[in-house]
């Protein structure tokens, strides 16, 4: 199997990717983790400001995998331009580096894009769709075409650089959130993100703000099933397929299903060097 590959004018040393909120800013698994094993990663969230994030407890684990609310807490764009970002780039990794763009406006994501866009040590931008958007209503951007539309065109306006739109598991129409963010500016999608879920511990919430995101082995099968759909439907558009990824054999279920990358959160977390060997596994024609 050929490993490398270019997806939206990049060019990637293999599939394997970090997924957003699992690596930090990279600089964080220096020591743990071979980070110049893998195709690349995609980072933490960057808001405008600094974001402290949800109340603990912000991490459960159950039997399907984990639930999270971690609130998007990151250290804001100002110090991720001055500090992370250069941290990152003095790595000097051989794979490629997206950073993760949120923000509560379509404003305030071509903001953060516009004040990172002229540094040289990023490849691209990751939009994380789900956020609320606090122009209406607290409805997440990704929850009809019009504002996937509005944010990735106001992304667009503002860099030449691949943009890969994040969409949810829970919209109705993926394939069609996925078209609108491909009209709208996208190079690509990234599939998926997590499914909301809540769990208890009697008769108290196991999370701090009382729900958060589903992700590991549960959500493997709709990752799958995402991917499958949007390539389906909308052919050359570049995918990243994101969700419950342990092995070889997983990455090649979503290559099998559409995906051109992949990436590896939940288990990364329980397991740095897990994403290095799935790259080996896939070096060696296992899976």
């Amino acid at each position: 199997m050929r490993l490398a590959r270019e997806v939206a004018g990049l060019r990637f040393p293999n599939p394997v990717l970090l997924a957003s909120g699992t690596a930090g800013y990279g600089v964080e698994l220096t020591g743990v983790a071979d980070l110049a094993r893998l195709g690349g990663l995609v980072t933490k969230a960057v808001s405008r400001e600094p974001r402290a994030g949800n109340a603990a407890p912000r991490v459960a684990e159950f039997a399907g995998g984990m639930l999270n609310s971690v609130g998007l807490a990151n250290p804001g764009v100002a110090s991720v331009r001055e500090r992370e970002l250069p941290g990152l780039a003095a790595l000097r990794l051989p794979g490629r580096i997206l950073v993760n763009v949120v923000g509560f406006t379509r404003e305030e994501y071509a903001e953060v894009i516009q004040r990172l866009d002229d540094l040289e040590d990023h490849d691209g931008y990751e939009l994380n769709l789900s956020c609320p958007n606090t122009s209406a209503g607290g409805v997440e951007f990704g929850a009809d075409p019009q504002s996937i539309a509005a944010v990735v065109g106001s992304c667009r306006a503002v860099t030449r650089r691949p943009l890969f739109a994040k969409l949810s598991p829970a919209l109705p129409d993926i394939p069609a959130m996925a078209r609108a963010a491909r009209e709208a500016g996208a190079d690509g999608v990234s599939l998926v993100n997590t499914m909301p879920g809540m769990a208890f511990d009697g008769t108290r919430p196991r999370l701090g703000n009382g729900f958060g995101g589903v992700s590991g082995p549960a959500l493997l099968a709709t990752g799958i099933l995402a991917v499958r759909r949007v390539r389906e439907r909308l052919g050359d558009l570049a995918i990243i397929g994101v969700g419950g990824i342990r092995s070889a054999a997983d990455v090649r279920q979503y290559l099998t299903a559409g995906a051109d990358l992949v990436a590896i959160g939940t288990a990364g977390l329980a397991d740095p060097r897990l994403p290095e060997r799935v790259v080996a596994d896939l070096e060696r024609g296992h899976g």
